[in-house]
């Protein structure tokens, strides 16, 4: 059923991680290593310090994660709470390290063999290499001891998590109430009372505003926001009447690029005989190649010549195929020097490179190049774009000129007539926007040369769809709370919205209030609210301000109604509940059942593990 796979994506979805146990996933076994000097201390720990170098590793792995879930904008990360988050992370690591030493959980010698044996990692055809385990260290500067100590604390942390978590209860009774719950469906009925007429002769004073903002300061909180002025110039605006011609000698250039480039895309088919220098001395290596050179120059096969004497044990019995080969596949120019100067189907004299002496044969299929008349047409509009977006690409630098020159927005429009200065104010990180909320243009807008003051016109940001624009900064709003005058505005907005909800509401309660003796058709036949259909509603698919009131009214008697009123911006919605369907757990299958019962058991366990550190930290020395 549709609300059991959202509850499943929604609920499983939100369960955290045990974050103790991810800086050693996110950053690697060798984020861990290397000493960090006394003064290089971002905490201790009951004595025992936390190196700014851990706690940076873990903000970097942190922010790579949170960038996936913000495609890629930087400017949407809080990277104050990331680094409250990663510190909080390494504390409680370090406070249940601490106490698993305490109580003795750690992993024995013989259990780490065992573990360390079966790591794929380190494995050569399923068994474990000890030269694998050597080039292992070797590459990460670390030493047996130490990636030892760090996986056993590793796994001391999963043994006394897993203990402590496993003693969450989990009634069953507290399973099917939390899936009812959240697959609990309710059939809505609503109507909308706009409240433009109500709002009509109601006055908000600054007395009213003044205490309405003292009782309410938290909700005038608000984020880094400026008002901006811009500029949006796309290539059309510049080209579009512009007529471009194309010349016979630009055409007959265009034509030879083309045929060059045809030639140079052909893939190259390269074979070689390798001729090693680990058994014998080079004079030997080269005197070998140069007889392998002549029996194939005298009548044998290339193929022949490479399955019989080639020691490059991927490529000899293929003919000496270099399987994909391009440019510094070999990792040598020599090489590559020597194929680019062989003409198709030569075989090459004995080319050395470091790793012995080669015999190269080159192959190309033919090559498919159009005659210069059937080009025409598209080598014309290829010169005609190209041409265009030269001009394009010039009238911007020159608008670049002359905006950072006059710091002005205005010579913009006088050269690009179709542009015109647009203003957007409380422009903030999260403000959706086809050109503001673009990464590369918030950089100029919340950088810290803004947030000092600076006014000027930025350079030009080119945007993903080829357009250009240009900002300016009237004013920049630091995030913080909004003073009482600052506000003034948004409290008698909300005053007035409220005021016009409570008239609307005063008119109509009669009629809300026979709701709760009378059936609803008798009321709704006799009274003056007209309800529409909305159909049955889960939690996770209402608006908020919408759910809130629904899924709070008490479930209905048949025939009755359940009625309440959501107030919002410029409407009074009423809700009314009709009937309530929540079985959703019994209606299960079995594996829906035993999915949901895993998601609420790792809540709680996690809950409790959460509990358990809390504890931990209450009577830590953390400073």
């Amino acid at each position: 059923m549709e609300s059991f796979r959202k509850l499943i994506r929604g609920w499983l979805g939100k369960v955290l991680l045990v974050l103790f146990l991810i800086p050693l996933a996110l950053v690697g076994i060798e984020g861990y290593f290397g000493g960090s000097n006394k003064g290089d201390v971002a905490k201790q720990v009951n004595g025992q310090p936390i190196s700014n170098k851990e706690l940076d590793e873990l903000i970097k792995a942190y922010q790579q994660q949170y960038l996936q879930f913000v495609q890629g904008d930087e400017s949407l990360l809080n990277t104050n709470a990331i680094r409250e988050s990663a510190l909080n992370t390494l504390i409680a690591r370090t406070l249940l390290l601490q106490q698993a030493d305490q109580l003795g959980v750690k992993m024995s010698d013989s259990q780490f063999v065992q573990m360390l044996s079966q790591l794929p990692d380190f494995q050569v055809d399923g068994k474990f290499s000890n030269e694998v385990f050597g080039n292992y260290l070797r590459s990460r500067g670390i030493t047996k001891e130490m990636l030892t100590a760090n996986l056993q604390q590793d796994h001391a942390l999963k043994m006394l998590s897993g203990t402590v978590s496993n003693y969450a209860l989990v009634s069953p009774t507290a399973i099917e109430r939390f899936a009812d719950l959240q697959t609990e469906q309710r059939e809505l009925y609503l109507s909308s009372i706009k409240l433009d007429e109500y709002k009509k002769g109601i006055t908000i004073s600054n007395q009213e505003a003044a205490t309405y903002y003292e009782q309410h300061k938290n909700d005038f909180r608000r984020n880094a926001s400026v008002d901006v002025d811009y500029v949006v110039v796309k290539p059309d605006m510049v080209t579009a009447k512009t007529p471009f011609t194309v010349t016979d000698a630009e055409l007959q250039q265009a034509y030879t690029q083309y045929v060059e480039k045809q030639k140079n895309s052909v893939p190259k088919i390269v074979k070689h005989i390798l001729i090693t220098q680990d058994t014998r001395s080079d004079a030997e290596a080269l005197k070998l190649a140069n007889e392998i050179e002549a029996k194939i120059k005298a009548g044998l096969s290339f193929d022949a010549a490479a399955k019989q004497y080639s020691e490059d044990p991927s490529s000899k019995d293929k003919g000496g195929l270099i399987a994909g080969y391009q440019a510094a596949t070999l990792g040598s120019a020599e090489f590559d020097n020597a194929v680019n100067a062989l003409q198709n189907q030569a075989v090459s004299q004995p080319v050395k490179t470091s790793f012995g002496y080669h015999i190269i044969q080159m192959h190309t299929e033919p090559v498919k190049i159009e005659s210069f008349d059937a080009m025409k047409a598209a080598l014309t509009t290829q010169l005609e774009k190209s041409k265009a977006a030269n001009l394009y690409t010039d009238t911007v630098n020159n608008l670049n000129d002359t905006v950072v020159s006059n710091n002005a927005l205005d010579p913009i429009t006088e050269q690009v007539k179709a542009a015109m200065v647009q203003t957007a104010n409380n422009v903030t990180l999260w403000t959706k926007d086809p050109y503001l909320s673009n990464a590369a243009v918030k950089a100029k807008l919340f950088n810290d040369s803004v947030k000092g003051g600076d006014r000027n016109i930025s350079t030009s940001v080119q945007l993903p769809d080829g357009s250009n624009i240009w900002v300016r900064i009237r004013n920049y709003h630091a995030e913080g709370l909004q003073t009482a005058e600052q506000a003034q505005a948004d409290v008698k907005v909300k005053l007035l919205n409220k005021k016009a909800a409570e008239l609307a509401k005063a008119k109509i309660a009669t009629t809300l209030a026979a709701f709760n003796t009378q059936p609803a058709a008798e009321v709704m036949a006799k009274g003056n609210i007209k309800f529409e259909k909305a159909g049955l509603y889960t939690r996770q698919n209402l608006k908020q301000d919408i759910a809130k009131v629904a899924f709070t009214l008490p479930a209905p008697k048949a025939g009755m109604w359940s009625v309440g009123a959501a107030d919002l911006a410029d409407e009074l919605v009423i809700v009314a509940v009709a009937q309530v369907k929540a079985d959703g757990f019994k209606s299960f299958s079995p594996e829906q059942k035993q999915q949901v019962t895993q998601a609420y058991q790792q809540s709680r366990a996690e809950q409790e593990l959460a509990d358990y550190v809390d504890y931990l930290k209450s009577t830590a020395k953390i400073k």
